[in-house]
């Protein structure tokens, strides 16, 4: 049976699996030979200490990518692919760049567009990449 110290009436109790608290008699003792409850236990602090932070690894180093459709015309689809990329930080500051449709077919010396993708990739929405894919010829 479970042997609890109250800090507010300074007694010892005994649990009974009902959740009844008997006070038991003094035993002798002292503060520093009890121990109360599991959070006070060493061993299990360190490993909830150290599954927490292989949770919060994990989930600052995941990421988000998404490539959708946007466009698509009746040309025939080419051998060019001309991509533009524009990377933000805390998901508002670009700093002036250009992920266009006009300037991914530049990039890849595209005259007739065929196919446009835009892919998305986030990470925590902390950086976030907008790349502008488009095929033609």
């Amino acid at each position: 049976m479970p042997v609890f110290f109250s800090f507010v009436t300074k007694r010892i109790y005994s649990k009974k699996p009902g959740g009844v608290q008997i006070p038991l008699k003094k035993t002798g003792h002292t503060r520093k030979a009890l121990r109360v409850g599991p959070l006070l236990n060493k061993t299990n602090f360190m490993k909830k200490a150290k599954i927490a932070m292989l949770a919060s690894a994990v989930a600052l180093l995941s990421s988000c990518s998404l490539t959708l459709p946007v466009n698509a015309t009746s040309n025939t689809v080419g051998s060019k692919v001309g991509r533009a990329k524009a990377t933000g930080y805390l998901g508002v500051l670009f700093f002036n760049q250009d992920a266009s449709i006009r300037q991914a077919a530049r990039n890849g010396g595209i005259s007739k567009i065929s196919t446009v993708d835009i892919k998305c990739t986030s990470i925590l929405n902390i950086v976030v990449t907008y790349e502008t894919i488009v095929t033609g010829e």
